[in-house]
Parts: structure tokens; C-alpha cells; sequence
């Protein structure tokens, strides 16, 4: 690339952190920020409302965090223990532990291709995640802070086990239904607080296997002793950390739970009889160790354990992170149903822990994301699943911002084809990527990819308005609203679209006034830069394209506007940063929702029709099934119409061929068998002067080309 002139300053350029030099750590007496998003349940593959209420807000957070030149690390991994993943496996014939791999490689996979940058994407079955969950277990039973309850729960005498909810099945006490689950009647929604409510239990893995009732011995977290102290750190955290009202916490601060049922909270279980999961530690008296013998941990215990137990597994300096309160802020992002965990439960056995630990700082947490007019469902086929957006073709940068772009922040909001649609018609590639494209290729073509202007080039009616907008962007991301940050950066660049029309950026302004062309295409280019960091958080691939098209290093974000691409700087080539996706006559749209659609959408296609457009007793055919027989049948109509034209074709060159004269036919036959002949010069297969073949041919072409003209005057 050309020369680069970049204006010096400290701070000016993006940190970016060496990995070859080891983890990222905090640094004492300054502003380090942690974050997590809600670690992903394992078994199930991520849709694009669990991908916009945890991962991608906060990879979206943390990399406008590091933009700020702020220490930051980003934690996730997959949640991998529990009964969900215990029954699958054993309805799959695998290990826990071969399940697990498999869908965290496809987690894996999935946040990868939407650019999510976690420090350390991990997983909870490690030695590290056991080490530390059974710490706190044990320093919270130290404390005093652990009972034990006894219950009566559905045993297989078979299989020699308790079972969990999940394995068993019975008839609803309160409507009949024969199909009933253990914890809930699917046809009345009765819920039962233990499998023993269902008449004629059953194992739902062998109907067969004898089953009984036994009591079973658990381990409780006192809720209703901690809450004093839990209220009194939640009180402090909401104002310090500017929480909103949530799912859990109101704007006054208290605490709205079901759990509660009005008198406070309760002892919470902790323990399961299962096999998969962390095994419950010795405590050292020999009654409850033995009470406790072969049970695991309870999954929604450990889970938030995941965290810094991750953490471990990316530096044994974990507790710098976890362990350094005053120097660390801790920000968390999830849907709203996870909302309970962190701001009660986890919170909760911190504090009981007893050690100094880095607690939640400022909780961000969405809505649901629904599908067009309906819910996601993967056993229905509705919506766009993390493993299915890239079969759109459409790049990540765009599922990105139009994600971000509806995330449900203050109520439930809907992905829509049609605006996914045209958010990158006419905003991305008619806002962003047209005042790019726009200045880079004037100043490509008429300044020879130089920066033209003086350094005191400012306009100061464009550095107000965009400084205004950029201190309304750092408060909004700031304060986790995302979504609004996303909608003032899209207003900055809107605002250089505005500079240019008023400017008159053209030719006429570049001839009448070569002086004034070049101070607007100074501060064009700088605002330019400034707009690279404002969409980094957002579309980090977007971002490189820009700097590459600048010929300029990354830089952090400033607080005010200024000229910091100097004059002289050599700029790179334009580059499209977005394609137009065509929507004639909402083909694309339609083809997208059918795709995508489900059963809802398909149903019109089953033959023959049933109830509500099913078959009797028939199975509704799958969205990309039809898409695949639609291509099929567009594919054999043009093939159709292709043979049709050749056939019309054939006929017509047949009826020209009668009325040409003897004379033509020769020559045209000697102008082929000519251009054989230098075919077969240039590539060796006779020998021969080749110059002279092609200088024949043109001879020959000219003289036919002379002789149709004549025939068609005589013609006419």
C-alpha cells in the first residue's frame, strides 16, 4: 500500500491484545470489564432468539468495550450436565460425554460463523468446572448454609435408580391422560411437584421396569437465610450498575419471584439422583456423605459455576477475574427466563461462599424474538436455526445488524423476512455502504487515491452535530442499549450522506472550487474512520473492509471528532462492503419464508388434505423438500423452453441456408475450414506459418461479410 499518514496521539489506535504473550488480565486501578452471556444449554442448537439475547449482545458489548482500549474478557461455553443430557444420550445409545463433544463442536461451529470473538468458549465438563463448583458446596455447608431434606421420588427397581421427572411418565390424576410426564400433564398443563402424583407410573425408557416409591435424601441452599444479605448487595449492585427493571427485580429493587409465594425464599434443592453431572463431595460427616452417596449436583447450581470455571481453563490467574471486586465489573447478558439465576440464585451462593467475590454489576436481558407471526420450533421446522443462516448466502455481517437491530430489549419483537429484506437494501448498502463507496471513489479517481485538504480543514457545523450524535452512542452502548446504539451509528453515517449533498460533492465542485472538494473530502474521509470503530462492535468483518479501503490501523474510540488521517495519506481501492438482494416481486421474501416456514406455511401443499391441511394419519412434508421439487420443476420448464428455442432456431437457419447461392456456401465453407487451420497452428498440431493462416482468414471474412451485403442490397 501507499503511504500512510496517521495523526500521532496516545490512545488514538485500537489495543489489540498479543495472546502469544499471554491471557488477558486486569490491570490494578483502572476500569477492567468481565463478561458472560447465559452459557448455552448443550443439547439444543441455538435459534436466532437464544443467538441475539446472550451471545451476540454480548460479544457485541465486549468488543465496543475494547474499543474503549478497557481490559476486557468474554466468557462462554456450553452447559453440558443435568437430566436433559443424561436422557438424550440414552436414547441415542451414547455417553454423556460423547453427546456433549458432538454438540459443542456444532455450538462450536455456529457462533463461529456469525464472527462471535468469545476470549474462551469453553465447556462445564471439565476437572477445572468440578474443582471449583464443589469449593463452594462445600465452603456454603462450612458456613452453615446447607440442609438436608427427605422426600419420597419414583424408583426403578430394574435399573436400581431414582428416576428424575423426565423418565417418567403416568396418568394425569386430574384429567386421564395416559401420557402424562412426570412433572406436568401436557393435555390439562397440571404441573406436579413430584412423579409419585401420577396414577399407573411408568419408566418412560423400559414400560416395562418395575417401579416404586423411596425416599430420597437432598442437599438445600438456605435461600431464607442468605435473602437478608442478598437484598442488602442487590440494593447497592441495581443503583451502581444502572439496572432496569427485569423479569425478577423491580424498579424499586424488590425481589418478584413465584418462588417465593409471598413468604420469602425458600431452601432450594441442589442435588439430583443422577449420574452425569458433578458428584456431590464429602463433607466429612459420615451421615450426610452417605445420604448424599452417588448424587450429582443440580445443573441450574453448577451452571453459573461454568463461568469462572471456564475462566480457569483459559489462565490459572482466573481468580485476578473472579476473585477482584474492586477492580473488575462484571456484565452478563440473557434472555429473560435465565434472569432469576443470576440476579437470586448465583448472587446467592457467592455471597455464601464467603469469599470476596466479583459479583454482577449491571445484568442485560431481552425479550423473546418470535418467527414472522408465530414461535420458533425445530421439531416444526419454524424459523432460521444458527446452523441453517449462512444457507441464505447472506454474509454475517448482515444477520448481525439486523438481529441487533430487532433485539427485544423492552418487549418481544419479531424477525421478518421482509424487513431482514430491506434493512440491507436500504440501509446498510443505501446508508453505510453508499457514503463509502461514494468518497472513496472520488478520491480514488481524482486525487490518485491521495487524501487531499489541510489539517485545519474542519467543518464545524459537521463536528458538532457528529459529536453530539457520538456522546448519545457512548451512553446508549454504555448502558447496554444496544439496539439504540446501533440505530446512532446508522445516524452518523446518515449524517455524512447529508455532508455530501449539501457539500455538492461532484465534478463541478472539484473544477469551481478544487480547495473547498478537497476540505470536504478531508473531513468525509476522517468521518469514514470515526464510523469504523462506531460499527466494530457490530459487524467487525464490515469494519476490516473499511480499514483495508482506508490503507489505516484500527483505532479506538474517541470522544470527539477530528482529523486524524492526515493529508497525504494514501488510501486502498473501493470495495462494495454490501450486495443488493433481489426482492422482485417478493420472490426472494416468499422463497425465504417458505424455506423456513414449517408446517404453518407447507400444509397447503399435502395431498390429500386433512384436518387444519394435514394428511390423515400422513406426515407433512419438509419446507426444503418443496423448495427442492420447486427447483426441480423450474429447472425441467426452462430446459423446455431452451429445446423449444433451439427447435425454432434449427428451423430458421435450415430456411436461410435454401436461399443462399453457391457462392456463399463455398465461402463460408472455405472461411470454417480456415479458421480450423489456425486452430491447429496455435496449438501444434500441424505445422505452418501462422501469421499467414490468420491474415488468410481475415481476407476470407472480409470478402463474405462483402458478399452478404451485396446479396442483401440485391435483396431489397
Amino acid at each position: 500500500m501507499g503511504t500512510q499518514r496517521i495523526r500521532q496521539a496516545p490512545g488514538l489506535l485500537l489495543e489489540v491484545h498479543d495472546s502469544a504473550k499471554g491471557p488477558v488480565l486486569p490491570k490494578d486501578g483502572q476500569r477492567n470489564v468481565l463478561i458472560t452471556s447465559a452459557l448455552p444449554y448443550v443439547n439444543n442448537v441455538p435459534h436466532l432468539g437464544n443467538i441475539i439475547g446472550s451471545t451476540l449482545s454480548a460479544d457485541v458489548f465486549a468488543r465496543y468495550s475494547r474499543t474503549l482500549n478497557v481490559p476486557t474478557l468474554y466468557i462462554c461455553g456450553t452447559d453440558e450436565y443435568g437430566t436433559a443430557t443424561e436422557t438424550k444420550a440414552l436414547e441415542e445409545g451414547v455417553t454423556p460425554m460423547e453427546l456433549t463433544t458432538k454438540f459443542h463442536k456444532l455450538h462450536t461451529d455456529i457462533y463461529k460463523w456469525f464472527e462471535i470473538g468469545f476470549d474462551k468458549w469453553g465447556r462445564t465438563s471439565t476437572p477445572e468446572h468440578m474443582v471449583i463448583t464443589q469449593q463452594i458446596y462445600k465452603n456454603l455447608h462450612d458456613n452453615d448454609l446447607l440442609q438436608l431434606e427427605t422426600s419420597e421420588q419414583t424408583y426403578c427397581e430394574d435399573d436400581q435408580m431414582f428416576l428424575a421427572d423426565r423418565f417418567v411418565e403416568g396418568t394425569c390424576p386430574n384429567c386421564g391422560y395416559e401420557d402424562a410426564r412426570g412433572d406436568q400433564c401436557d393435555k390439562c398443563a397440571l404441573t406436579f411437584s413430584s412423579p409419585t402424583a401420577l396414577l399407573q407410573p411408568r419408566c418412560k425408557r423400559n414400560k416395562s421396569h418395575k417401579l416404586s416409591v423411596k425416599p430420597s435424601t437432598h442437599a438445600c441452599v438456605r435461600l431464607d437465610l442468605l435473602q437478608p444479605r442478598l437484598i442488602e448487595w442487590m440494593q447497592k449492585a441495581r443503583v451502581k450498575g444502572g439496572w432496569g427493571s427485569n423479569a425478577v427485580i423491580t424498579d424499586k429493587g424488590e425481589i418478584v419471584e413465584p418462588r417465593m409465594l409471598g413468604e420469602g425464599l425458600r431452601p432450594s434443592a441442589i442435588t439430583r439422583d443422577l449420574k452425569w453431572g458433578v458428584e456431590v463431595p464429602k463433607v466429612g460427616i459420615a451421615e450426610e456423605d452417605k445420604a448424599l452417596e452417588g448424587k450429582v449436583i443440580y445443573v441450574w447450581f453448577d451452571a453459573p459455576i461454568g463461568y469462572p470455571s471456564i475462566t480457569a481453563t483459559y489462565t490459572d490467574q482466573w481468580e485476578k477475574w473472579w476473585l477482584n471486586p474492586d477492580n473488575v465489573e462484571l456484565y452478563q447478558f440473557m434472555g429473560k427466563d435465565n434472569v432469576y439465576f443470576h440476579t437470586v440464585l448465583f448472587p446467592s451462593m457467592l455471597i455464601g461462599d464467603g469469599r470476596k467475590w466479583t459479583m454482577l454489576h449491571n445484568i442485560s436481558s431481552t425479550q423473546y424474538l418470535n418467527y414472522e407471526d408465530t414461535k420458533f420450533s425445530k421439531s416444526r421446522n419454524i424459523g432460521v436455526f444458527g446452523n441453517n443462516a449462512q444457507e441464505t448466502g447472506q454474509p454475517a455481517s448482515v444477520w448481525r445488524y439486523y438481529l441487533i437491530s430487532q433485539r427485544p430489549e423492552n418487549a418481544d419483537s419479531a424477525f421478518l423476512w421482509s424487513s431482514f429484506i430491506s434493512a440491507n437494501n436500504n440501509e446498510l448498502l443505501a446508508n453505510l455502504g453508499n457514503f463509502v463507496n461514494r468518497v472513496i471513489k472520488f478520491v480514488n479517481a481524482k486525487f490518485d487515491s491521495v487524501v487531499p485538504g489541510t489539517e485545519t480543514s474542519l467543518d464545524p457545523a459537521l463536528v458538532d452535530d457528529i459529536n453530539a450524535r457520538l456522546a448519545e452512542y457512548r451512553s446508549n452502548m454504555d448502558e447496554t442499549k444496544l439496539r439504540a446504539g446501533l440505530a446512532t451509528a446508522m445516524s452518523i453515517s446518515g449524517r455524512g450522506n447529508q455532508y455530501l449533498a449539501e457539500a455538492g460533492l461532484d465534478n463541478a465542485l472539484l473544477a469551481n472550487n478544487p480547495e473547498r472538494c478537497g476540505e470536504v473530502l478531508l473531513n468525509a474521509i476522517n468521518l469514514i474512520y470515526l464510523i469504523s470503530v462506531v460499527f466494530q462492535p457490530f459487524m467487525p468483518s464490515i469494519t476490516d473492509g473499511i480499514l483495508r479501503q482506508l490503507n489505516a490501523p484500527a483505532r479506538s474510540l474517541p470522544n470527539t471528532f477530528s482529523i486524524d488521517i492526515l493529508p497525504g495519506h494514501t488510501i486502498g481501492k473501493a470495495e462494495h462492503l454490501f450486495k443488493k438482494i433481489d426482492n422482485a416481486n417478493g420472490e426472494q421474501e416468499k422463497k425465504w419464508q417458505q424455506q423456513f416456514g414449517g408446517d404453518a406455511v407447507v400444509a397447503n401443499k399435502v395431498d390429500p388434505a386433512g384436518p387444519d391441511g394435514h394428511p390423515e394419519g400422513g406426515k407433512v412434508p419438509r419446507p426444503a423438500d418443496i423448495l427442492l421439487n420447486e427447483k426441480a420443476e423450474k429447472k425441467a420448464q426452462h430446459l423446455a423452453r431452451q429445446a423449444e428455442l433451439n427447435r425454432k432456431k434449427k428451423e430458421k437457419d435450415a430456411e436461410s441456408e435454401k436461399l443462399k447461392s453457391p457462392e456463399q456456401r463455398d465461402l463460408e465453407a472455405r472461411v470454417e475450414a480456415q479458421g480450423k487451420l489456425v486452430a491447429s497452428l496455435k496449438s501444434g498440431k500441424v505445422e505452418g506459418n501462422v501469421e499467414e493462416a490468420m491474415a488468410k482468414a481475415k481476407e476470407l471474412k472480409s470478402e463474405l461479410a462483402d458478399l452478404r451485403k451485396k446479396l442483401k442490397e440485391t435483396s431489397l
